[in-house]
């Protein structure tokens, strides 16, 4: 450790989501001390269509951290590092010579790609090969039909990238390069394999893959370690030299952050999305029931490639948000446990929130949302009150698939994420599932991931032992309702998302 980083007091996360960007601040003994977080457009030109401005994504995320650092009058001795986590999937494409992107993110939601992929890879055969590769199911939520969709769409894109004139890049990727000034061009091992242009057996660029989506190798990032150097700070307004540090997908960064660094344990969280891993250790687990294998972050000391099942729902707190936005029914997220507690029941309404398809385990991107069951007696507290079982549901659908690829039940799972805080939803989701719940006094763990990483590589935490250790005491819930009842509300759920496949 560098006499600089040693009296260093704090690393800084940024956390790069799907709806905002922040800046959080944590101490040594992984206490979030404080948070900058500033919003960002969503941008739907066309139904199914979801878009980002990169430059907006990169201001809100420039400007949380400079409004913290001048809010807590810190300096560079102060910050021993930088960890990244991020939206994964999420595609961007730029002129490094200018700076600049050649159109609007295509984000992880969007489909527009949905024929581009049945063009490519609709032949089984094909299919099962990218799947080998990838441990992906083919689908217009990875990045790899994205960036052939910017190649064949934005005029002159693809000419410019043959001639090695365009990068590649998600989110971290692109917020790495301009932080550093345009000298660090990587991602790290759990962006990279979310592409569906990653081998994640033998760690590198597929090249049959990025044949098979027409993609010059040039414009891809170098790939390094999640917990390793991603270069320094060299951008105007921000203390130059802090090294960046870490870098995972969000999801992984979750992961890392709930300690579950051991095959066998898991964590869903509830974000925009629903997103629950299961970490495999070495082995890359095979999905045979609609889950996908992807690469899990790991701590500096850990010489081998480590993996998950996960399963992703792709409107989870979305779905509340839509509440409040396009359908007034709510005016804070707060207020869906109290409408939720005020009636006995869902009164046999369900909303399926298929508004961009249905992700896992059912990977259908014609799907489209549905609020069913409706009578005269149905009030709002009943449609607020089945949006937010909505998530419980698709949750409870990720992990019976997990569990039929692990041949093991699931006794124990670690929650996060902003919905997480309701208490309704989380007992809801114990009901349906009959395993403990476990929800950390930190639910930001996603944000918490992204800091130890960055701070195990360069010293300012000793090891995951000490990780392990600063955990705080968990929030328990346990199932309380009924089995018969149970199983009421699950065959109900069933019966409402096959009306909408």
């Amino acid at each position: 450790m560098s006499a600089g980083t040693r009296e260093a007091r704090y690393v800084i996360a940024l956390d790069q989501g799907t709806t905002s960007s922040r800046a959080v601040l944590v101490d040594r003994s992984g206490t979030m001390v404080d948070v900058v977080q500033r919003a960002f457009t969503q941008i739907y030109p066309t139904p199914g269509w979801v878009e980002h401005n990169p430059q907006e994504i990169l201001f809100s995320q420039l400007g949380s951290l400079t409004e913290l650092l001048q809010k807590r009058g810190l300096g560079r001795e102060d910050i021993a590092c930088i960890g990244i986590d991020n939206q994964r999937e999420t595609t961007i494409v730029w002129d490094p010579s200018t700076g600049e992107p050649v159109m609007n993110a295509i984000v992880w939601q969007c489909r527009r790609t949905a024929a581009l992929v049945e063009e490519r890879c609709g032949d089984p055969e094909v299919a099962a090969e990218v799947r080998a590769r990838t441990g992906l199911l083919p689908d217009a939520y990875f990045s790899a039909s994205k960036i052939a969709w910017i190649l064949e769409n934005v005029p002159g894109a693809r000419e410019r990238a043959e001639r090695g004139e365009l990068l590649f890049g998600t989110v971290d990727t692109w917020l790495v390069w301009v932080l550093t000034g345009g000298l660090v061009h990587a991602t790290d091992v759990t962006n990279a394999s979310r592409t569906m242009l990653y081998n994640i057996h033998e760690g590198c660029w597929d090249q049959w893959l990025l044949d098979l989506f027409g993609i010059p190798a040039s414009m891809m990032p170098e790939v390094r370690r999640s917990s390793g150097s991603f270069g320094e700070t060299s951008y105007p307004g921000i203390p130059a030299g802090i090294p960046i540090a870490g870098v995972a997908g969000d999801q992984q960064s979750a992961l890392f952050g709930q300690c579950c660094f051991e095959a066998g344990q898991a964590k869903n969280t509830y974000g925009t999305g629903c997103f629950l891993l299961l970490h495999t250790g070495p082995e890359a687990c095979v999905s045979h029931n609609g889950l996908v294998t992807t690469v899990a972050a790991s701590a500096p000391d850990v010489d081998r490639t480590e993996y998950a099942l996960e399963g992703s729902v792709f409107v989870a707190g979305a779905v509340i948000q839509w509440l409040r936005d396009e359908l007034g029914l709510i005016r804070t997220a707060g207020e869906t446990e109290y409408l939720a507690r005020s009636v006995e029941d869902n009164g046999g309404v369900y909303v399926v929130p298929a508004f961009t398809g249905l992700g896992a385990p059912y990977w259908s991107p014609d799907a489209r949302g549905a609020i069913l069951g409706l009578t005269r007696g149905a009030s709002r507290a009943h449609v607020v009150r089945a949006a937010l079982e909505s998530l419980a549901y698709q949750s409870a659908d990720l992990v019976r698939a997990m569990e039929a690829d692990a041949g093991a039940p699931m006794t124990m799972l670690n929650v996060d994420g902003g919905a997480s805080k309701n208490d309704f939803l989380m007992q809801f989701q114990a009901d349906l599932l009959g395993c403990e719940l476990r929800r950390p006094q930190n639910i930001e763990t996603t944000s918490l991931g992204a800091a130890y990483l960055a701070g195990l590589a360069v010293g300012f935490w000793s090891g995951i032992d000490e990780l392990r250790r600063l955990r705080t005491t968990d929030d328990v819930f346990v199932r309380r309702m009924d089995l018969a009842k149970v199983e009421g509300y699950l065959a109900g759920w069933r019966e409402a998302v096959r009306r909408t496949l």
